[in-house]
């Protein structure tokens, strides 16, 4: 329990460090067996200390302790119901994502990073209230053959087999936006094309990178 504590403290640092959230904004969660632990709700995620993330029953929804957990805490709960494989939940708001999603934009693979990192579809959602079961429900939804969606107005959800694949992703979503806005500036961006994709998914080097994410904590 301790270590997944402290990995969430130390990840929590690594996203504000990042600036993928501002202020309290943003939340985070990883599962232990039949438990996941979340940032309490108010909490900026690098002031949080290892004994105030929150302990909840992922099949009962029972809080443990006295700090109440994130608002977004029904769409942590969806996600790791509907995916066993899943360990981390990362929601940031990354700024620049944001910005271009909520303008209409795509994200579609165009750089063999994301083919590798966060698949060949990142599903972009319309925006929806924050901590309502509407939310939950389109976003699981989407999460059950994605490791990202995006929801307009509002951010990014990230999952992954360990912190380091969760993260990784968070990370490349907002990396990714940079280069979108270059496009926009300098000229019309080419998309790859479904060969380029599956070419990408076929190399034994991405193959053994994805491992290592998943091994890596």
């Amino acid at each position: 329990m301790e270590n997944i504590r402290e990995k969430l403290t130390e990840y929590g640092k690594k996203i504000v460090e990042k600036k993928l959230v501002a202020g309290s904004g943003g939340n985070i969660s990883a599962r232990e067996g039949n438990f996941v632990y979340l940032s309490p709700s108010g909490f900026f995620l690098d002031d949080i200390k290892n004994n105030e993330w929150v302990k909840v029953d992922i099949k009962t929804g029972e809080i443990y302790g006295e700090l109440k957990p994130t608002c977004e805490i029904s769409t942590h709960l969806g996600i790791y119901k509907e995916r066993e494989d899943v360990k981390v939940v990362f929601h940031t708001h990354p700024p620049l994502t944001v910005g271009l999603i909520s303008s209409g934009m795509d994200f579609k693979p165009f750089f063999p990073d994301f083919v590798a990192v966060l698949g060949k579809e990142v599903p972009v959602i319309d925006y929806v209230p924050p901590g309502g079961e509407e939310m939950r429900k389109r976003v699981v939804e989407k999460i059950k053959n994605s490791n990202v969606v995006l929801i307009r107005n509002h951010g990014a959800i990230c999952i992954g087999e360990t912190f380091k694949e969760a993260f990784a992703r968070a990370w490349l979503v907002e990396d990714t936006a940079k280069s979108l806005i270059a496009s926009l500036i300098s000229g019309k961006l080419r998309y790859f094309t479904k060969k380029e994709i599956k070419g990408i998914e076929n190399l034994e080097s991405e193959d053994y990178r994805k491992a290592i994410l998943k091994k890596m904590e």
